[in-house]
């Protein structure tokens, strides 16, 4: 199995602002992503299931550059969000965050083409390296 090592701050160059729409069912958890990235001058918008989150997506696809997503959540998981979204013309990227996948829903979202599959809990230091990485070589 590979492993990943993120580069160390100041070799990732800083990224361009994100429009980011963060779907999860913990209001402590939206709260903190929320404030986190908004740090780093980044604008985002949740929703607490995925229906909510398709439901914005569906209103204008080109508002948002990444949609990040839990796994287990209320009315609509994010496997069953992200299946929707891709039969979509969505153009931003899309991260998933879990506590726990099986292995087999670990190789669906795979299948589905999402750019990141991250473990709960994670370090904002970590998860914003991670960041800068997916969005290397991108315009700032």
């Amino acid at each position: 199995m590979e492993t990943s090592h993120p580069l160390p701050a100041a070799a990732v160059p800083a990224i361009r602002p994100l429009h980011i729409l963060y779907a999860e069912d913990l209001k402590q958890l939206r709260d903190f992503m929320g404030i986190m990235l908004g740090r780093e001058g980044h604008t985002v918008e949740t929703a607490d299931d995925g229906a909510i989150a398709l439901e914005r997506l569906g209103h204008d696809l080109a508002a948002f550059d990444l949609l990040i997503t839990d796994h287990h959540m209320p009315r609509m998981n994010g496997l069953e969000l992200v299946r929707c979204v891709r039969s979509m013309p969505f153009a931003g990227r899309i991260i998933v965050f879990s506590s726990e996948l099986s292995e087999d829903v670990h190789d669906q979202y795979r299948q589905l083409g999402v750019d990141l599959i991250l473990p709960k809990p994670i370090f904002p230091v970590t998860f914003r390296e991670l960041l800068r990485e997916l969005y290397a070589g991108e315009a700032s």
